[in-house]
């Protein structure tokens, strides 16, 4: 074994009880938080790799601040146990560097974060766990709301302890922490990511295409179905409740697809490493309507998360992967969907990206006699350049698979 590592697991239980003012002044609480934070941050003008001049703000992060100030504020008014106010601090500090991730990245504007959900985060002190009931304090000494889990499904599944606890109106989400060993690296593969498809590459496997032909599919659907709603709910607001429930629907089964594509990659290939592009779908768009749609449509960002709680999962610079020659180096334009190099090399172009994607991992630079011992014992190119005929050993174009359970490889070379 090479190391360990902690891994959470959450699951949620529905509840009966009246919690809405309780939420509510914790909502303000955190608001209130937030705002403060938001006050001290200083703005620094400085300038980027182009030399225009930006704003970059600086989130006080000092003791006497976080630890004094603010929480003597907070405290001020609260009735509820006060290890809610440490927790409200935490989160509005997790809120902040995340918007200020996002602004950094051009992705956010100069705007405070505004707190709409209405949900608490209990901490370990905040809670008993004993005869699987757990007890969770809202007023010292006086309100407690008790749930109990001694039949909850998730136990018999659930390892490690008990860690922070989700209140919402109506379910409470419990998460369990473990310590897990983590296995013996079996390999690499990189996948590059496609509107329909994931293509990966190791020497160990080969080419692996996955179908997302289904889950582009569950995304058309509900567009086409709010398309016909639309236009009329600007005129009839009853139709915008209809509205809310696809979108609801299609992200339902969407993630519900995801989680079992993404399962199935973790229990195909355990012990591997799985190295994904680190795409920003703002940057891909362009002039055509269609092409943007299809962009947006796509669940890359889903897939990695999913995939990073059941595997070790690296992100890799997706800069000319397509257009790079997975052989020599060079770089060119493919042409539709076959990639062709002066080298010779005519391959797939999704095949060759992921190829690239592998090298990358690796730390390596594309060169003949790499890629001569990358591909040994494996089909799927020609390295005359011409075109393909019955006789050639050229991997012809995968058929359609309907569902993630499906994937292709390399066939071996006999």
């Amino acid at each position: 074994m090479s190391g360990s590592s902690y891994q959470v697991r959450a699951y949620n239980i529905r509840h009966g009880y009246d919690v809405s003012e309780f939420l509510e002044a914790y909502r303000r609480l955190l608001q209130k938080a937030v705002d403060e934070i938001w006050a001290g941050i200083r703005w620094v003008e400085k300038h980027d790799r182009k030399g225009r001049k930006r704003l970059i703000p600086i989130i006080p992060k000092d003791s006497t601040f976080k630890n004094h100030y603010l929480r003597n504020l907070l405290m001020e008014g609260w009735d509820y146990s006060k290890h809610y106010v440490d927790s409200a601090i935490k989160q509005a500090y997790s809120m902040l560097k995340s918007w200020r991730r996002s602004y950094l990245k051009g992705k956010g504007r100069k705007e405070k974060p505004v707190v709409k959900r209405k949900f608490v985060r209990v901490k370990e002190t905040l809670y008993t766990y004993k005869d699987g009931k757990i007890k969770v304090s809202v007023k010292p000494h006086e309100e407690y709301l008790v749930f109990d889990i001694s039949k909850a499904w998730f136990l018999s599944r659930a390892e490690g302890e008990l860690g922070e606890l989700i209140l919402g109106e109506k379910y409470l989400t419990v998460t369990f922490r473990f310590k897990r060993d983590e296995e013996e690296v079996k390999g690499k593969i990189a996948w590059d990511c496609n509107e329909k498809s994931l293509d990966g590459f190791s020497p160990n496997t080969g080419w692996i295409r996955i179908d997302l032909t289904k889950l582009f599919h569950i995304h058309r659907v509900y567009e086409t179905k709010r398309a016909r709603l639309q236009q009329k709910a600007s005129k009839k607001p009853s139709l915008r409740r209809v509205l809310a429930k696809y979108s609801k629907r299609e992200g339902n089964r969407a993630k519900d697809y995801i989680h079992k594509l993404t399962t199935f990659i973790a229990r195909g290939f355990k012990g591997y490493i799985h190295g994904f592009e680190d795409l920003r779908k703002d940057r891909m768009l362009n002039g055509s309507k269609k092409h943007n749609r299809n962009i947006s449509k796509s669940n890359w960002k889903t897939i990695i998360a999913l995939l990073s709680y059941k595997s070790k999962v690296v992100l890799l610079n997706p800069k000319n992967t397509t257009r790079r020659c997975s052989r020599c180096g060079m770089v060119n334009a493919p042409k539709g969907a076959m990639y062709e190099c002066k080298c010779g090399l005519r391959v797939d172009r999704q095949l060759n990206a992921a190829i690239n994607l592998y090298l990358q991992m690796e730390g390596l630079p594309p060169t003949p006699s790499l890629f001569s011992e990358l591909m040994k014992g494996w089909r799927g190119f020609t390295l005359t350049g011409e075109e393909t005929d019955e006789g050639s050993d050229e991997l012809k174009r995968s058929p359609k698979l309907m569902n993630p359970k499906s994937y292709i490889s390399l066939s071996k070379t006999t």
